[in-house]
């Protein structure tokens, strides 16, 4: 694997596992919606789209009653889900020595940009990233493709060919060709692999040991 210069990672089920938080905001804002749902494994879906998509996808919402949803999903996100959440074990040694390696680290997530820092601050890894590009609480910046291609503006001085976008769900993958960027698809996220392998990323892994093989010892 040649040596990007700048890698761009997503950040649920890609440096975090913050699939419990999210859903559990999901299950609260459905239950004030006045919605019963008893299968969680429904609301892992939740995990890596924008909000607005999935509550109009899976649960037939109009735009207004998605919007509401999502005030509802934010009052148990911010009092508790936000940090219903950890870091995978050897993310944050895998970010020091990159980032000490001279690398430019970067997050491009469609979760609202001043929670994604909130978090990373939380788990001390905000020092590593900049940007931390995410969406505006209007739902504007809300398309992966947006959000990358913000962090590469920021370093216009980098060739495309030298940047890497690292993600568990196939609108990181997306996100990442339409910008012209390679991609590194990881599985131990959200994103099953037949969906990975079907948005034909240009490298895989299945765990933080092979992602620190490709990225770490390169």
């Amino acid at each position: 694997m040649k040596q990007y210069k700048l890698i761009i990672f997503d950040l649920d089920g890609t440096l975090t596992d913050s699939g419990p938080g999210i859903i559990n905001s999901v299950h609260y804002a459905l239950e004030k919606m006045g919605i019963s749902e008893d299968d969680r494994l429904k609301l892992h879906a939740f995990v890596g789209p924008p909000l607005i998509d999935s509550f109009q996808e899976f649960y037939g919402m109009t735009d207004k009653e998605a919007w509401q949803a999502i005030q509802y999903y934010r009052e148990y996100f911010v009092a508790q889900g936000m940090f219903e959440n950890e870091v995978y074990a050897g993310i944050p040694a895998l970010l020091e020595r990159l980032y000490d390696s001279g690398r430019y680290l970067a997050v491009a997530t469609t979760k609202p940009g001043v929670y994604a820092g909130q978090i990373l601050e939380h788990f001390d890894l905000l020092k590593y990233f900049n940007p931390v590009a995410g969406s505006n609480l209007d739902g504007s910046l809300m398309n992966k493709s947006e959000l990358i291609a913000m962090v590469l503006e920021q370093y216009s001085h980098l060739e495309p060919q030298e940047a890497l976008m690292v993600g568990d769900r196939k609108f990181d993958i997306q996100g990442a060709r339409l910008n012209g960027i390679d991609s590194l698809a990881v599985s131990f996220g959200y994103g099953s692999r037949e969906e990975l392998l079907n948005s034909q990323p240009q490298y895989m892994v299945d765990s933080v040991e092979e992602l620190w093989q490709l990225l770490g010892d390169s």
